[in-house]
Formats: C-alpha cells, sequence, structure tokens
C-alpha cells in the first residue's frame, strides 16, 4: 500500500443527499434532458396497439431481495428483488451485464430481465429459473461473423441453487442447463480468446471449485479444486492462458490456463494486507526529506501469509486486471481503489476516499483509454482518467524532475448526480457499454435502470482547470483515420473519440499546435425504465376492448402500491404512463368507471379501537385530478372492504367490515342510500350484468326532443330541467341537484354473513330489496361473487366453488380443496364464460358453460412466489401480481413462457440487427459497408435489388430508420472514407473481433502509406506519428517508440516504489534490458554488505561498467551467456547477450524456450525495425500453428508490421471473404499493394469469393459488384448473376 506521502485523497462524488466533500472537483455531470421513458405525470397517452402475442412482466421489488426495493414493468410486468448476501459481497456487482450488441441483462427474483441501453425499453423476460438469479453475462461477440456463425443473443445466468442457464435470448428459449452442485456460483465467464471455441464458460462453484463448461452441449470438461473459497476471478485480457482467481485469504495466480485441460498447479498463492483508509494517511506531505521516506511504500502483496492482527482480504470487494495496459490489476475497497504493478507486485496507484466522502461499491476499467468508472454507495457514478505524465516524457535527460509525483493518479473527470438512498432504495449495479466505453447504467434496488452518457464539449484555451488534473484533449484522429477541423465528425461516439490517448502528447510544444482542443466531460441522464414498489399490490385492468371503443383504447393496467401511489402502465410496452400519488396509506382496491378514470380505495393501520381513515378518491387520468369521494367522510369508521361499480359504470356500492354498505351515484358523487343499522353487513357483493338500457335510452331521446321543441320555441331560456339533462347526456362531472334523474335500473346481489343471498335493485335515488335466497347447506361463508348472462359463480372460505344457472335454474357446487376462494372474475368478451379464480396458494382458470378447470397455478409447486392480485387483461389473457414484486401477464394455459424478441410491438424502435434472421442481419451490414449503392449515399433498402419478402425488406428499413440522425449523417457523409465506415459498422453491430481488427488496419494503412511517399525524416509525419500513435492497450501492436516510452516510464516508477531487495533486483534487470545501463549499476551498487548477493551483484556491477569499452570480451560473454541458457537460466543469459548488443539473438533463444511474449517485448524494446520485424514474424508463424490457433491474433502483428499482403491471404485463406474484400479495397485505396501478377490474382479471387457470399445471402446486388470487380475470375459469376432472376434466388 502507498504510503501517506503518495497518497491522494479525492471525494467520490455527491455525498449521500447531494453533500459535496471538500476534496472534490465540482460536478461536471448531471445534466437533466429529458430522459426516454421518463414522462411526466400529465404527460398524453401514448398510441399502442391493444392486443399482442405473448404475455408481458411487470417487475417489482421484493421483500426476499437483497434490495428489498422495487422493480420494473417488462414484459410479463419485472422486480428487483436479489437473494439475500452480505451487504458487500464481492461477487454481487456481476448479476447484471452489459453485452456488445447494446443490451443490459440483469436478475430480478427468478427472471432475466433483458433492456435496451438505447431506448431503456424491456425487450424480453426470461423466466426459468427456480430460485433467484446471482449471475448474468452476455456471451463474447470476439469472433468472425458469417452465415454459419451468425450474429446471436446469448446470455448466461446463474441462480442461488446452483444451476446455470444459457440462452437462445431472442427466442427466449433455453440453449442448455448446467447444474454441479446445489450452492450459489460465485463468479463466471466466457473465455475470451475465441479462435479455438466460443462455447467455453468458466465458472466457480462454491466453495472452492472452478469447472469450465461447453454452454452449447452442457458437458463439463475439466474441473479444479483450490485451497481457499474462490470469491470471484478476473482472466488477464492480454493473455489467455492466465487467470486471477479472488480468495478469502489473498490472490492466486494461475499462469497455465488452458481450455483443453485443468491447470496442473495449483497456482502462485500470494497474500494481501488490507490497506490503511484513515485520513491522516491521506493528506499530501510537503516536499520535504520526510516526503522521500514516505514515498517508501509498505508492502501489500506478500507471499508470507500476514500476521492474525493484520486485516486480510476479506475488505476486498472487486478484483480485476486493467485491460488498457499489460501487467496491471485494480483491487476495490470500499474506500480505495489500489493499481498494483504485477511486475514488480507492487503498488503504484491509489484513488482513496476521505472522510465526509462516499465509499465504493464497484468499478470497471475502461480499454480505450486508461480510466474508470466507479459506482458509489450513493448511486454516484463517478469516471476517472489517468492523468498523463509530463514530466517523465518531456525530459530526455536522466536525471528525473526534481519532486514528481511517483505514482499513477487517476483524476475525476465527471460525476453524475446521486440518487436518494433509502432502506429499501439503494445502488444495485452498474454496466459499461463494452463496446464505446461512454455510458454507464445504474441498476436501482426499486427496480429503475438509469442510463448515463458521457458527454464532451470542447472549452476556451484560457479557460483551464483550477485543479492540478491536467488538461484533457480532444484526439486527432475519427473513427480511426486523422481529420480535419471541418470534416462530420461525431467526438461522442466513444471514449476515444472524445479524449486523446496517454501517448498523445509528447512534450509542451504540441500544446501550442492547432489541432489539440481542451475537452470537458460531463453525464447526461438519457434513458430511465421506472419500475414497480414494494409488493403488495392491488391491480385492475382498464374496461374491455369493444367495437364502439376501438378508437380510443389502450391497454393500461391500474397498480396501486403499498405507499399510496397509483402506478398506470401500458401493458403493450411494459412503460410506465403514469404515476399518481393519490392516498396517504396502502391502495386496497381499484374501480374503472370509464378508460379515462377510476375510484381507488385506501385505507390506514387500525387504531386501539380497530377503527382506520379511508379514504375514497375519483381520478381523473389524462388530468391527473383527483376528488375525494365521499367527501368529508372517512375518519374512524370500519375499514373499507371492497368496492363495486355498476355494469353502467352509474353506481357504486362501498362495503365495510362491520358496517352496512352505501349505495353512491357515481356520476355526481352523491350517496344515493346509506342502508340502515340492522341491514345485514356484506361478505361478498356482485353487480348484475342485465340492465333496462333500452328505458334509458328512451328517456335520453325523450329528453332531446323536450329539448329541440323548446329551443325552435326560444332560444333564450332553457329550464333547468333540460339544461342538467345535457350535462348528463354530455357526461360532465356536475354536482348540481338533478331535478330530474335519467338513470336505468341496475341490479346486485350480496350475501351476508350467514349466507343468504339478497337481491337489490337501484334506479335513480332508490335502493330496493326484491329478493331473498337462502343459504346453499353445503356452502361455508360466502366470499366472492360472479355474474356474467346467466352464470352466477360463488366462492366460499373453503374453496367451493357453486355455479348457479340461472335460466334453468339449477345449481352445481365444485370442492376444489384450495381453501379460501379470495377472487373470482368473468373474463370479458361476449358469449365468453371463463371464469378467474384466486385462492391462498395460487390461481385457477374455470370454463363455467362446461363447469371445467382449465388450468392451474399453485404456489410451492409450479411456481415459488405467492399471487396477491388477479385480474383479466384481454378475453384469453389474465394479469397476476405476486409477493415477489412482479406482474405476470399470461395466458389461459398459466404457464411460464417467453417470447421472441421479433415479435415485439415497441413504442420506440431499438436499433438491433441481431434481432433479424442470419441473412438479413449480414445484408444489412454489407449495405451499410459498400455505399454508395448506384453512386448514390442512401439509407433506403426499399430500392435495392434484394429479393427477399417484402417483410424482411421492411424490417431492415425499420432498422435503419431506428439509426440516430448523427449516425445517418456519418454514414451518407461521401467525405467519410471506407476505413471510417467499417469502424462505425463494428461499433453498430457491437462486433469485437471487427472493431479490433479495424482500429488497428486504420491506424497503420494511414501511417505508413503516409512514410512512403516521403523520408522519414518528413518532420510533418513524424510530428503526427508521435502526436497519434496506437493506444497502448493495443501492447505489442503499438509503435515501437511508443513502446519503449511506456516501458521506460513504467521501470521509473518501479524504481520509485521499490522497498525490498527483490523489487530492487527486479528494477536492475528492466533496465539492463532496456539498456539503461547507468540506473541498473546505481541499483547493482545499492545491495547492502550484508546480503547474500551483494558479491555477485557488486562483480555485475563492474561487469556492466566495462562491457561496452572492451571489444573482445563480446564472445567471452556471449559463451557464458548461452552456456547459462542451456543450465536452464535464460534471464540471466538473455541479459548478458543485451549488455553486449545481441538483444535478436537473446530474442531466438527466448523463442526456442516457448517464452513468445518476452521475445516480443524485448524485440519490440531493443532491436531496430526490421530485426524486430522478423522477430514478430516468427511469432506470428507460431501463433498460426495448430496447436497455438490464434490466428487472429497474428493477423493484428501482421497489420502492425505493414505486411498487408499477407493480411489479405491469411484472410481469403480463413474464409473471411466479407472482411478481406473490404480491406483489399482499402489497401488499393491508400496504394499500399505492390503492383503484380500474384496481387491481382489475390484480389480477384477474393472480389469473386466475396461476390458468391452475398449470392448465397440473396444480395444480388452486392454480388453484382463485386463480380464485376473480379476480373477474369469473377466472369462466369457475373453471368450467372445477370440470368433472370428466379433461376438465381436460393431459398
Amino acid at each position: 500500500m502507498a504510503g501517506s506521502g503518495s497518497r491522494r485523497a479525492e471525494g467520490p462524488g455527491p455525498g449521500q443527499g447531494g453533500r459535496r466533500g471538500p476534496a472534490q472537483a465540482p460536478p461536471s455531470g448531471g445534466g437533466r434532458g429529458r430522459p426516454r421513458n421518463c414522462r411526466s405525470r400529465a404527460a398524453g397517452p401514448r398510441r399502442t396497439p391493444a392486443a399482442r402475442t405473448g404475455r408481458r412482466f411487470l417487475r417489482g421489488g421484493g421483500r426476499g431481495g437483497a434490495g428489498q426495493g422495487g422493480g420494473t414493468l417488462g414484459h410479463r410486468l419485472p422486480g428487483l428483488g436479489w437473494p439475500r448476501r452480505a451487504r458487500r459481497s464481492p461477487a454481487s456487482p456481476c448479476s447484471a451485464s452489459r453485452g456488445w450488441q447494446g443490451l443490459i441483462a440483469y436478475g430480478c427474483h427468478s427472471v432475466v430481465l433483458i433492456v435496451d441501453a438505447n431506448t431503456a425499453q424491456t425487450l424480453q423476460v426470461l423466466e426459468r429459473h427456480k430460485a433467484s438469479v446471482v449471475k448474468v453475462k452476455w456471451a463474447k461477440e470476439n469472433y468472425h461473423h458469417n452465415i454459419g456463425s451468425p450474429y446471436s443473443l446469448r446470455l448466461a445466468s446463474a441462480d442461488v441453487t446452483g444451476k446455470i442457464i444459457v440462452w437462445d435470448v431472442a427466442t427466449g428459449t433455453a440453449r442448455c442447463e448446467i447444474q454441479e452442485h446445489a450452492k450459489p456460483i460465485q463468479d463466471m465467464q466466457w473465455l475470451w480468446n475465441q479462435d479455438a471455441s466460443r462455447d467455453l464458460l468458466l465458472a466457480v462453484h462454491p466453495p472452492n471449485y472452478i469447472v469450465l463448461w461447453n454452454a452449447d452441449t452442457g458437458t463439463k470438461l475439466w474441473k479444479k479444486s483450490y485451497a481457499e473459497n474462490i470469491l470471484s476471478f478476473s482472466f488477464d485480457p492480454f493473455d489467455p492462458s492466465r487467470l486471477a482467481l479472488l480468495t478469502s485469504e489473498g490472490i492466486v495466480f494461475i499462469s497455465d490456463f488452458s481450455p483443453s485441460k485443468a491447470p496442473a498447479s495449483s497456482g502462485k498463492k500470494v497474500y494481501i494486507s488490507s490497506p490503511h483508509s484513515s485520513p491522516s494517511h491521506n493528506k499530501l506531505a510537503a516536499a520535504t526529506g520526510a516526503k522521500k521516506a514516505l514515498d517508501k511504500v509498505k508492502i501489500l502483496i506478500s507471499n508470507e501469509k500476514p500476521s492474525a492482527e493484520s486485516v486480510t482480504l476479506n475488505d476486498c470487494l472487486q478484483l480485476s486486471y486493467l485491460p488498457s495496459k499489460r501487467n496491471y490489476m485494480l483491487l476495490l475497497y470500499p474506500r480505495e481503489i489500489l493499481i498494483l504493478d504485477l511486475e514488480v507486485n507492487q503498488t503504484v496507484g491509489v484513488i482513496a476516499i476521505e472522510r465526509t466522502g462516499v465509499p465504493f461499491l464497484q468499478v470497471i476499467p475502461c480499454f480505450q483509454r486508461d480510466g474508470l468508472f466507479c459506482l458509489h454507495e450513493n448511486g454516484c457514478i463517478t469516471l476517472r482518467v489517468r492523468r498523463s505524465n509530463c514530466s517523465i516524457t518531456g525530459t530526455p535527460n536522466e536525471e528525473p524532475d526534481p519532486d514528481p509525483v511517483q505514482e499513477l493518479i487517476y483524476d475525476l473527470r465527471s460525476q453524475c448526480d446521486a440518487i436518494r438512498v433509502t432502506k429499501t432504495v439503494r445502488p444495485f449495479s452498474m454496466v459499461c457499454c463494452p463496446v464505446n466505453e461512454n455510458s454507464a447504467a445504474l441498476i436501482v434496488s426499486d427496480g429503475r435502470v438509469m442510463i448515463w452518457e458521457l458527454k464532451s464539449s470542447i472549452s476556451g484555451r484560457n479557460v483551464r482547470n483550477s485543479s492540478s488534473a491536467s488538461p484533457l484533449y480532444s484526439p486527432v484522429s475519427f473513427c480511426g483515420i486523422p481529420v480535419g477541423t471541418f470534416q462530420n465528425k461525431l467526438p461522442d461516439l466513444s471514449l476515444d473519440n472524445m479524449i486523446a490517448g496517454q501517448g498523445t502528447i509528447a512534450g509542451e510544444e504540441q500544446l501550442k499546435s492547432s489541432f489539440l482542443q481542451e475537452v470537458h466531460l460531463k453525464f447526461l441522464l438519457t434513458g430511465l425504465l421506472s419500475g414497480l414498489p414494494l409488493p403488495p399490490f392491488a391491480i385492475r385492468m382498464c374496461p374491455p376492448l369493444t367495437t364502439k371503443n376501438i378508437k380510443q383504447y389502450e391497454p393500461i393496467l391500474a397498480v396501486g402500491t403499498s405507499n399510496g401511489s397509483v402506478l398506470v402502465f401500458h401493458l403493450t410496452s411494459g412503460l410506465l404512463h403514469k404515476e399518481l400519488s393519490i392516498h396517504s396509506c396502502e391502495v386496497k382496491g381499484i374501480e374503472w368507471i370509464s378508460l379515462t378514470g377510476f375510484i381507488s380505495f385506501a385505507t390506514s393501520t387500525p387504531n386501539n379501537m380497530g377503527l382506520v381513515r379511508n379514504e375514497l378518491q375519483l381520478v381523473d387520468l389524462p388530468t391527473g385530478r383527483s376528488i375525494a369521494f365521499r367527501g368529508e367522510r372517512g375518519n374512524d369508521e370500519p375499514a373499507i372492504e371492497m368496492i363495486k361499480v355498476s355494469h353502467l359504470k352509474q353506481y357504486l356500492a362501498v362495503v365495510f367490515k362491520d358496517k352496512p354498505l352505501e349505495i353512491w351515484d357515481v356520476r355526481t358523487c352523491t350517496l344515493l342510500r346509506e342502508m340502515s343499522k340492522n341491514f345485514p353487513t356484506a361478505t361478498a357483493l356482485e353487480w348484475s350484468p342485465s340492465h333496462n338500457l333500452k328505458s334509458l335510452r328512451k328517456k335520453q331521446l325523450a329528453a332531446r326532443e323536450a329539448m329541440a321543441r323548446q329551443t325552435v320555441a326560444s332560444d333564450t331560456e332553457v329550464s333547468s330541467v333540460e339544461s342538467s339533462v345535457i350535462s348528463l347526456l354530455q357526461e360532465a362531472e356536475s354536482k348540481s341537484e338533478l331535478s330530474q334523474n335519467i338513470s336505468a335500473r341496475e341490479h346486485f346481489v350480496f350475501t351476508g354473513a350467514d349466507g343468504q343471498v339478497y337481491h337489490l335493485t337501484v334506479e335513480g335515488n332508490s335502493v330496493k330489496d326484491s329478493a331473498r335466497i337462502p343459504p346453499d347447506g353445503s356452502m361455508g361463508s360466502i366470499t366472492c361473487i360472479a355474474w356474467k348472462g346467466d352464470i352466477l359463480v360463488l366462492g366460499d372460505v373453503d374453496g367451493n366453488l357453486n355455479f348457479w344457472d340461472l335460466k334453468a335454474r339449477v345449481s352445481r357446487g365444485i370442492p376444489t380443496h384450495r381453501s379460501w376462494v379470495k377472487k373470482i372474475r368473468f373474463a370479458p368478451g361476449k358469449g365468453n364464460q371463463k371464469l378467474l379464480a384466486m385462492y391462498n396458494d395460487g390461481a385457477e382458470i374455470w370454463d363455467s358453460k362446461e363447469v371445467q378447470m382449465v388450468s392451474s397455478l399453485r404456489s410451492g409447486r409450479n411456481v415459488n412466489f405467492r399471487i396477491l392480485d388477479v385480474d383479466w387483461c384481454t378475453s384469453d389473457k389474465v394479469v397476476l401480481a405476486s409477493d415477489d414484486g412482479c406482474i405476470r401477464v399470461l395466458d389461459l394455459s398459466m404457464k411460464p413462457s417467453c417470447f421472441r424478441m421479433d415479435e415485439q410491438d415497441l413504442i420506440e424502435p431499438a436499433w438491433c440487427p441481431y434481432l433479424l434472421v442470419p441473412r438479413a442481419s449480414l445484408v444489412l451490414k454489407a449495405f451499410l459497408l459498400h455505399q454508395p449503392w448506384n453512386e448514390k449515399y442512401s439509407l433506403d433498402i426499399i430500392n435495392i435489388d434484394y429479393p427477399e419478402n417484402e417483410n424482411i425488406k421492411n424490417l431492415l428499413q425499420e432498422q435503419l430508420n431506428s439509426l440516430s440522425n448523427d449516425i445517418k449523417k456519418l454514414l451518407l457523409d461521401p467525405d467519410f472514407t471506407l476505413l471510417q465506415r467499417c469502424l462505425l459498422v463494428a461499433r453498430l453491430y457491437g462486433d469485437e473481433s471487427e472493431l479490433h481488427f479495424w482500429t488497428i488496419a486504420a491506424h497503420y494503412l494511414h501511417s505508413l502509406s503516409q512514410q512512403k511517399p516521403a523520408k522519414p525524416t518528413d518532420t510533418a509525419i513524424l510530428q503526427e506519428q508521435l502526436v497519434n500513435p496506437l493506444d497502448i492497450c493495443y501492447d505489442i501492436l503499438c509503435e515501437n517508440y511508443y513502446f519503449q516510452k511506456f516501458q521506460l516510464e513504467r521501470v521509473n516508477l518501479q524504481e520509485v516504489k521499490r522497498s525490498t531487495y527483490d523489487h530492487t533486483r527486479k528494477c536492475a534487470d528492466q533496465l539492463l534490458l532496456l539498456g539503461q545501463t547507468d540506473r541498473a549499476v546505481q541499483l547493482l551498487l545499492e545491495t547492502s554488505s550484508e546480503n547474500a548477493h551483494y558479491y555477485c551483484d557488486s562483480l555485475k556491477a563492474c561487469l556492466v561498467t566495462t562491457v561496452t569499452s572492451s571489444g573482445p570480451s563480446q564472445s567471452t560473454i556471449k559463451l557464458v551467456a548461452t552456456n547459462m541458457i542451456a543450465n536452464g537460466k535464460l534471464a540471466e543469459g538473455v541479459q548478458l547477450l543485451c549488455l553486449i548488443d545481441k538483444a535478436a539473438d537473446a530474442c531466438r533463444y527466448l523463442q526456442t524456450y516457448g517464452e513468445w511474449n518476452r521475445a516480443a517485448w524485448l524485440a519490440k524494446v531493443r532491436l531496430n525495425s526490421e530485426e524486430c520485424a522478423d522477430v514478430l514474424k516468427r511469432w506470428v508463424d507460431h501463433l498460426c500453428s495448430p496447436q497455438v490457433n490464434q490466428k487472429s491474433k497474428a493477423i493484428l502483428v501482421l497489420l502492425s508490421l505493414g505486411c498487408f499482403t499477407k493480411v489479405a491471404e491469411m484472410l481469403h485463406s480463413m474464409r473471411y471473404f466479407d472482411r478481406a474484400a473490404l480491406f483489399v479495397e482499402a489497401c488499393l485505396k491508400y496504394g499500399v499493394f505492390e503492383v503484380n501478377d500474384d496481387t491481382n490474382k489475390l484480389i480477384h479471387a477474393v472480389y469473386a469469393d466475396y461476390a458468391r457470399s452475398l449470392k448465397l445471402l440473396g444480395f444480388k446486388q452486392g454480388a453484382v459488384l463485386f463480380a464485376s470487380k473480379a476480373g477474369e475470375t469473377g466472369k462466369e459469376l457475373l453471368m450467372e448473376l445477370k440470368q433472370p432472376k428466379e433461376e438465381v434466388t436460393p431459398e
């Protein structure tokens, strides 16, 4: 851990409630643009289709979740609840994942939700797990896609019972299920090196096993156990054979990981002492002699087990390799992030939080730039970017700056707003976009998904940051190619297009140059997906769709919540339409009085006399206006048990617990009748569906005629009678006393405590008792009644259902043996006699005509949730609210089933070519890449000759239309080069393999073609190369000069941080290999006389100083070096060879002994470009060998060497025809191919094969284009393509 002098303290973002720590940079984020799906309370209704296939799902937070919080609404109306875990389980942030496809997946109870990050819409809900989901991981896209390996949505999810399910997300089906033990999966990752296989999934099965699975077949490939409990792991992004396990005691480094067999060794174990996080350590010391002492860092990593009193690794939340540079690791603690240099096992950077700051929860390191997305406990996301180290780069002399900051410093560059954290609302997880690294999504325990995008703005030259942070500059290039000031570009496309890399600033002279502009970053909330609060819920679907209301109808569901608000959701999209804060206590029931209005009731908790406060509100949905329906009534009275609105929406019956019922007029909010005290208390009530509507219409007609006559007689005088009739007929909410009531007669039945059925009639303001039916002896106390047509159904406390046929005057009792019948409801639709019954332990659907059960759902048997409320949402679909915080829409079978994503009716079209059929997604890619068509840049695919059915063509056009205007502008820009287009399409498709290929291809095609015409001494070209090198995240693929510079900076830092003899020796060895002999000698002479190596080191220092001056000694040293290597001392022999400038021989020896990475490293730092190229070409041959099979990496190495013809040959031989054709086209534009017969033959073969593959996709126009470029080779194909259409298209 860094000593207190070298430690930086920074605030982490807004404090709990928005308070900022004193050491914070000003907040630069939190813009309040109108986010998607964040709809205002008075927003007008959105049009949605009325009915759809499949089921939908709202999610809410369940009490069983770790978040204890709410949920979301999606496709089975979803929820955020997670299994209870320790507050800071190291594994917890990973149960959300953002894929290269642009989709976010996260676990919510036993379901997995898929959300589109661009439009903030739920696209899919996967329900097959029987227990809470703890891990989700999208499959990698790091392979070449073609018709045989299409773009597909694969996801792995794991639950607390140890089951892993691998999903085909587009269809919602499980590809395979994996089970090893019955304990929660701690961590899992897809293997990133996908040349061998892209179906391999590594999982940690508690307590101490790692198992490699074939996720396509569910086969276990191997299993390995370790001594300690494994908490999580991280793959080295630069070396597929290296892996680090975070265990309960320390870290285990595995260096022999292989898909083919389990690691042979048990790894190298190191122990970690927990860092101090006391603020006294955080102040930067004054630049005195004391600071030098403080800079000596406390050892953090050791091979010995730390003493019992020192806290060990239990505190560590997360371990992760840095993808932005090789051999660095990040350890996350609640109050600090440590950056370790694994070459010397030492802390080289600390990001510490001061005492008033908010602790960390999670960190995601970036790949494109050396930055960190950090999530804090108050929901604030901060971005920190490493400060560029000008002091070392600017001074070429040996003597460094007298007092530089000797560690890696990550400056706070942007932060978003915090959320309001409560007991039930807290941040759960953060996911970052892996393609562009410019947006982060925060998943909150109440079900919200907040999408924050990073935006850049150019700042004026005179506005300098007041803090010590060095400025950030915009990059010289856009999409891989340097662009002029006036060229079309989209800086916010990705992180590497927003800010320049670490290698950009070569010295102060660049600051004066015109093309570097200073940028500032800020977070903007661009998407918000709302969820459901904590259960319980009361749900009610709006009145059903009829032929009369088809124009106004929208399928909306009202959800009453425990906090008194009513949420109104669109069932087609699953989006929150309105949130209405109406009540001050739990909503118990809702009844709709029209398509745009409802009455809801809530009851407070009873006082010591059992009395409550009843709230009954009438709500108008378009305006959000609500009025107290019962006026001043409601305080200190028995609780309302239920409310029922009559079929014509004229009357409302209010049933109380220990008080006679009330009958109200809905239209005027007036009490028609309060039953007398000796009137029986109702246990169940239902309005009759039969009514004398015809007589009502006659009365209305008569009133209109009288009105018309009166109007003819006198235009000025209209009697108060007809005036109020008009207002009634226009459905105005007039509260004036009606001097003439025009209303239809309606009936209702209710049952008393003794089981007797009472039949009452309501007309106008009169309520008449018309009949009484004695109780049925076979029934217990009646709890609910449903009535439709001639069928009346009663349910009782013992689970009996009694079907009465009123026409035939027969009744039939059915014992369901399911205990208390809580609710029964008939399905809407004429002649539809389906009945939904809800019990304590589930629900059933009955056919009341046949008196037969259709389907059943039972808690604990076929589902693991308890049902809280039920309703019909259409004539053949039911909606269920459950105690896991979710609302589900199911079909009549009531079985959980997923739907196809391409059948969705989305409110806002989402760009996701993965949802298209494989042929169509590849055709769309070709269409975007090969612009212009017919010499015209166009995004209108309808005009293209693509003989697929119109439906597929329309789907392609929908995808094109869903692209943002900025992207469309770039794609239609004639100045946008082919290489830039390839890079942009790779980003749009989230194709990792293409993105890396085209980034490196664009960089080297541009820089090497610039060198060709001019001599390397041309200063302008050299300057551009110095200012714009390939970033260090590409490691060995960078330019040699920049790679050397980076390694020198690194060893400088290691030298400053050394605290033991071992560290010093490692630094000296590195300095010798880098050719820094004078500094190496200084370190060798520091060895103390008590040290066992004192004599050897002294002699070595003498040798190093003399060897350069004496010639004859070289042959002796070479002989000694070769003998040492032969006797197993490879590192020492290589050092001796480097001393006598025989680094090329040293590289050959390293390669002979299988140290390919070290050989490549040494070649980059010590050899001239020709010798280095020889070493790297031998490495390429090794990578292409069958036993290694890393051809995709070999291609990238060849690109960095400028062997473009060889790259084209390899791409063609690997059958990557699309990439080969585009690459050949780019090479021809840059003129980097030598023109001869062989290259022409290759070019024609590539074009012809690509034309054939386009023909196979059915893309005739593209096939013709490339066949015509293929010369003689494509002639036959061209003739075949130009034959009549029906003969060509293979279906």
